[in-house]
């Protein structure tokens, strides 16, 4: 949402098949959304949209009042929450990440956790937090970013990851090494076989 014009004007007309996840990322976490009250309520209406199946929303909101409670109102619309984490620096320790998903996941719907890969053992860390988490019923989505993160959008699913994020033209894209949604597709459905 805090890349469109209009976005809950979009979202009102929006008449496709295909169901919709949105999010209106704060600046502090990447986005270009400001004001946190205005950014919230936007999020908190688009929930209500019937094509909204989930709102993606920064973990670090939801411990806020108003973040609990833009939560609790996409709930009561049928809308699922995501709750995210960006870390566009680095890949924190094993440790850091299993917490991070863990609290991610006791406040939402699904943990998100978008880490910055410097390495592969960074992407390897993620990935074994991912299915550590995955085999013991949490929903989470995971992703490293950056061209040595890049494979990581692939693979994740194979390790219990829920949702993957590609721009339709990677022209489009939000963060280094994202695919497109056309290869992201091909490559996550050749891999499960």
């Amino acid at each position: 949402m805090d890349l469109a014009d209009d976005p809950l004007g979009a979202l009102s007309a929006y008449d496709g098949e295909l169901p919709v996840l949105v999010t209106n990322r704060a600046a502090w976490e990447g986005g270009e959304a400001t004001g946190d009250d205005e950014r919230l309520d936007a999020l908190a209406g688009a929930a209500e949209r019937a094509a909204v199946v989930a709102i993606d929303v920064e973990l670090e909101s939801l411990f806020a009042e108003r973040g609990a409670a833009v939560a609790d109102h996409a709930r009561a619309n049928d809308a699922a929450v995501v709750a995210s984490v960006h870390d566009f620096e680095t890949t924190p320790p094993r440790a850091k990440l299993r917490e991070l998903l863990e609290d991610a996941t006791d406040h939402a719907d699904v943990g998100k956790l978008a880490v910055t890969a410097r390495t592969r053992s960074d992407v390897l860390d993620l990935l074994a937090v991912t299915v550590n988490l995955a085999k013991r019923g949490r929903r989470v989505a995971t992703m490293a970013m950056g061209e040595v993160g890049r494979y990581s959008r692939a693979v994740a699913p194979l390790y219990g990851s829920k949702i993957g994020y590609a721009p339709l033209d990677l022209a489009d894209a939000t963060t280094p090494g994202q695919y497109d949604l056309a290869t992201l597709s091909r490559l996550v459905r050749e891999l499960r076989g």
